[in-house]
């Protein structure tokens, strides 16, 4: 059927008229269904109150239990920073037969470096008593002229190798090293010994530490407190090393070291023990004046060696000044009835050793001394 063009524009329009309630209809409700508003769940199920974890028992230990408390409280960072400091600070250790001797040893061997600058290593060992103390004992130090001991020794030891004894060029050399601390005759005796018999003598020592310089500056030997004690022990005591006669030619020759340099570990030595010594000194651009002297002290009834090495000072009288506090309060506890006791030089004196760069050793006299 066809309908005519008014019929068409009648029947569109009565479409729209019947549709037009519906459209309406079906509009607010999709305004009026704001799925936010009109089901609240976060508030219609308050879920989170019912549940109040914040509050909930279980939670609130969790920021005030014991535990956490006892972690920062019991070793607070501010209370346990200090014990750093103090268990890895090198301390004066000592044991005796004596527990009285030993205590007072480390307590007036402290005192004695308290307030002193500079880097300080103490080695002491007292036969009669059976006495030890410690100070650094594993510290290197540029040995300066306290290694002239350790030369002598090798040729010592070397001569009873070869079945002889020394040479008069030999004797003459080792007395101008010991006594005057020559570093010519060093230089001589060095070089004829080399490193290889120099080691071969640590070696034999168990002076396992100790290493020679590798291009032939001996005043450069690194050395420690500990080996410098088995040195002094070596030259004191019967051993395998070295024979009763090298020991007492070695001995013989650091208790006739000269006036000028007769300072150091003897100071306050009790007068009746016999004072075996060398020292030796040597300033560097960095860790300042190395000062340094080790001695054995025996009669009267005394039998002991002390050992004392430095860095770091800021002058070579200053380094002096602190080995003697410490030797004087050594020998006053393990010679307290002496009534006379060695006093060291006013003007104390040593040779430097050669450096690189410095050329050949001579006496010093620097200024503020």
């Amino acid at each position: 059927m066809v309908l005519s063009p008014r019929l068409r524009t009648t029947g569109a329009w009565l479409v729209v008229v019947l549709l037009a309630p519906l459209l309406t209809a079906a509009e607010p409700a999709a305004q009026a269904v704001p799925v936010a508003r009109a089901v609240p769940v976060a508030r219609a199920v308050p879920v989170a109150p019912a549940v109040p974890i914040t509050a909930a028992p279980l939670a609130a230990p969790i920021t005030a239990a014991p535990l956490a408390a006892s972690t920062t409280g019991a070793a607070p960072a501010t209370g346990a920073a200090p014990l750093a400091p103090a268990e890895f600070a090198p301390r004066v250790t000592c044991a005796s037969r004596d527990a009285e001797l030993a205590a007072d040893l480390r307590a007036h061997i402290t005192a004695a470096l308290a307030g002193r600058a500079g880097t300080v290593a103490v080695g002491l060992h007292d036969r009669t008593s059976g006495t030890t103390c410690t100070l650094r004992p594993g510290t290197f130090f540029d040995a300066a002229s306290v290694v002239k001991v350790t030369v002598l020794a090798a040729l010592l030891r070397d001569a009873q190798r070869d079945g002889r004894g020394l040479t008069k060029s030999e004797k003459s050399l080792a007395t101008a090293m010991i006594t005057r601390s020559s570093n010519s005759a060093t230089d001589t005796l060095w070089a004829r010994l080399g490193t290889a018999k120099v080691r071969a003598f640590l070696t034999a020592a168990r002076m396992t530490a100790t290493e020679p310089n590798p291009y032939g500056y001996w005043g450069l030997t690194r050395i420690t407190v500990a080996d410098q004690l088995r040195l002094l022990d070596l030259v004191t005591t019967r051993n395998s090393v070295l024979t009763s006669a090298s020991r007492a030619y070695l001995l013989g020759l650091m208790a006739k070291v000269v006036p000028a340099q007769r300072w150091g570990v003897s100071a306050g030595a009790p007068a009746a023990a016999t004072v075996h010594l060398k020292n030796g000194w040597l300033p560097r651009s960095f860790n300042g004046w190395r000062v340094h002297s080790v001695g054995a002290f025996r009669g009267g009834g005394h039998d002991y060696t002390l050992a004392v090495l430095s860095h770091g000072n800021t002058t070579m009288t200053y380094g002096v000044t602190t080995i003697q506090r410490v030797a004087r309060a050594v020998h006053a506890d393990l010679a307290p009835g002496a009534r006379e006791r060695y006093a060291p030089t006013s003007d104390p004196d040593e040779v430097i050793p050669a450096m690189p760069g410095s050329g050949r050793g001579g006496s010093p006299r620097p200024a503020g001394r």
